[in-house]
């Protein structure tokens, strides 16, 4: 009776696991996406869980339409509750498919040598798109690296148009002081000339003109 506690202590903790292991099967004829939230418009960020696999609910939407899924591989995401049945559906019927006790009977083979094997395809259909799944990631980060690199690229060239505008003002304003400059040089050397020029001319006035502007005195003669 003593190890009845222990026992029935595991047992709770084994229904409780079962319980929340929330276990569900994909249905239906095509592979679904996963997306990355509860809702048409969210990203997806697998493309296709094929029919059959094996995934488990961890939570629901509030209105019940999504289901919060982990795939057996661990690819994780958001799948609708409709394509969700509790039990292995059967695999997909395909067009043109033979029959396969007919092909028995004519071959008199055994009858289990006309069946496919479900299994097998499914695991590497699942294969096949966990690795398309993969390209599609690498290319999904180098797309990404391109956007990063066409933005730089993009400021880089208005960076440049700018420098350039500036540049030119830079230039227009250089050409401006430059005429200033030769504008002031050209009336320092009209005023040197005009101020050369004025010099001469009081020059001249001083030398020739100034002294008959003086009297001269008269000379004493001897009579007086």
């Amino acid at each position: 009776m003593r190890f009845s506690v222990p026992i029935l202590m595991l047992s709770i903790l084994l229904s409780a696991a079962s319980l929340g292991a929330d276990v569900r099967y994909v249905g239906g004829d095509q592979a679904v996406a996963l997306r990355g939230g509860a809702g048409e418009d969210q990203p997806i960020v697998h493309r296709g869980i094929p029919p059959g696999s094996s995934v488990t609910v961890a939570r629901t939407s509030d209105d019940g339409l999504w289901a919060d899924i982990t795939t057996d591989t661990g690819v994780t995401g958001w799948i609708p509750t409709r394509n969700l049945v509790l039990e292995v559906p059967p695999p997909p019927k395909t067009m043109g498919a033979t029959n396969p006790l007919a092909s028995a009977g004519e071959t008199g083979a055994d009858l289990t040598s006309g069946f496919p094997a479900p299994a097998t395809d499914a695991t590497d259909l699942l294969n096949r798109i966990n690795t398309c799944d993969a390209e599609f990631n690498v290319v999904a980060q180098e797309l990404h690296q391109l956007k990063q690199v066409s933005g730089k690229a993009a400021q880089l060239d208005i960076d440049n148009n700018r420098l350039v505008e500036e540049t030119e003002n830079l230039r227009s304003d250089v050409e401006m002081l430059r005429a200033e400059n030769q504008r002031l040089l050209d009336r320092l050397e009209s005023e040197d000339f005009m101020n050369g020029a004025l010099a001469v001319l009081l020059g001249v006035f001083i030398t020739l003109i100034a002294p008959r502007l003086v009297p001269k005195r008269r000379k004493n003669s001897g009579w007086n």
